[in-house]
């Protein structure tokens, strides 16, 4: 069991909003459709820049199923689910019957645990479906190597491994122990802003990544995943240091911007998502402008056409 990805950036959606707050389905279909047209290799929605925290259950599963049926089996689609287990659980075996390809298995909702409860809590997602599932060790899901190797041994439908540490001796710990286990397991770069460290992580034997920006600005992130599949350091550096760079800058001034400032470029771009729901904020006008000068910047350095 696997997901198959096409030849292209992971592409995590926005979850579209109307002026009341409400989910709009209609743009988050539009939006997603558009962003189809650049070529993603798989499309993960209602995870991190889908602002999976902030939506209710039936939400949820309402964006992954709008999702389903716009991509349409042209790349794998991966739900997010996380979060209580027995919402978890629940809302897995209705993603199972949608069509979706798979799911991304969020943190659990706020409280430490030991890894044994970690084991608990993945393996009774995993054994509600036979959805293939990639663990997310990020927040309060901190995997060792030991417990993720176990997993892998227990659990046949877990297969991949979405680091959003940014520990990286401890990542090729991780690796290294799995590849031990079993050899048909994949590995993300899920860092904020990944491409900026995917070059560390590709050394040490993690080659895919997820791209939020591609969801604002799908041609700059397609023109860095080119440069970076086709061996081209020249043409990702000159990227980093004029568009990521001054994004991550931007982007670590304010909690959150990690997610507002994706939909602030959609919003820019003339696409109406709405802004983030509590407890995240939109940016004011100054880091709007900032931003929008960074797009223009990130466009200009891969062409006009």
């Amino acid at each position: 069991m696997t997901l198959t990805f096409r030849d292209g950036p992971l592409y995590f959606p926005v979850t579209a909003f109307d002026a009341d707050g409400e989910v709009d389905l209609v743009t988050t279909a539009r939006v997603l459709a558009e962003g189809m047209e650049h070529g993603p290799g798989g499309v993960f929605p209602a995870c991190g820049t889908g602002e999976f925290h902030a939506l209710s259950a039936t939400e949820s599963l309402s964006v992954v199923r709008v999702a389903i049926d716009t991509v349409a089996g042209r790349v794998p689609v991966v739900a997010g689910v996380g979060g209580p287990v027995g919402q978890a659980i629940a809302s897995v075996r209705e993603l199972a019957g949608m069509g979706a390809d798979g799911i991304l298995l969020l943190p659990p909702y706020l409280v430490g645990s030991s890894q044994e409860g970690l084991v608990r809590y993945v393996s009774a997602v995993a054994e509600a479906s036979t959805l293939p599932v990639v663990v997310y060790h990020r927040g309060s899901a901190r995997f060792t190597a030991e417990t993720f190797a176990r997993l892998l041994a227990e659990q046949p439908t877990i297969v991949g491994f979405k680091d959003g540490i940014g520990d990286v001796a401890l990542a090729q710990e991780i690796v290294l122990a799995a590849r031990r286990v079993r050899d048909d397991v994949q590995f993300f770069n899920g860092l904020l802003t990944a491409e900026a460290s995917q070059a560390a992580y590709r050394a040490i034997g993690i080659p895919l990544y997820s791209s939020a920006v591609f969801a604002m600005a799908p041609r700059i992130a397609s023109g860095f995943y080119r440069a970076y599949v086709d061996g081209d350091s020249a043409a990702c550096d000159r990227l980093l240091e004029g568009f990521y760079h001054p994004l991550v800058a931007l982007r670590d001034t304010t909690p959150g911007y990690a997610v507002s400032l994706i939909k602030a470029g959609l919003r820019l771009s003339g696409a109406p998502v709405g802004g983030v729901r509590p407890p995240l904020t939109d940016p004011g006008d100054a880091h709007s402008e900032e931003l929008r000068r960074i797009l223009d910047a990130g466009e200009r350095m891969i062409g006009g056409s």
